[in-house]
């Protein structure tokens, strides 16, 4: 069930299986590069949801958090 978005955006809703497991649209495989065997990184809020992302998205995202908390004088 998945919608148009622009390009490189993704949006789909899918059902959680009887064992908890969901499956991740083809489209979003291939937009995203998610091979089998890869490792994702899913993070949780209990107001706001679960994001699901590859840990290396994470990984830059912090990179720069550090990076900016160097330039700041303590």
């Amino acid at each position: 069930m998945a919608m148009q978005f622009p390009k490189g955006k993704f949006i789909s809703m899918v059902k959680v299986g009887e064992k908890g497991q969901i499956v991740i649209p083809k489209e979003a495989r291939t937009l995203f590069g998610v091979q089998p065997g890869d490792t994702l990184l899913i993070l949780g809020d209990e107001q706001t949801g679960i994001i699901v992302t590859k840990p290396e998205v994470i990984e830059d995202a912090a990179m720069k958090i550090f990076e900016e908390m160097e330039r700041k004088p303590q």
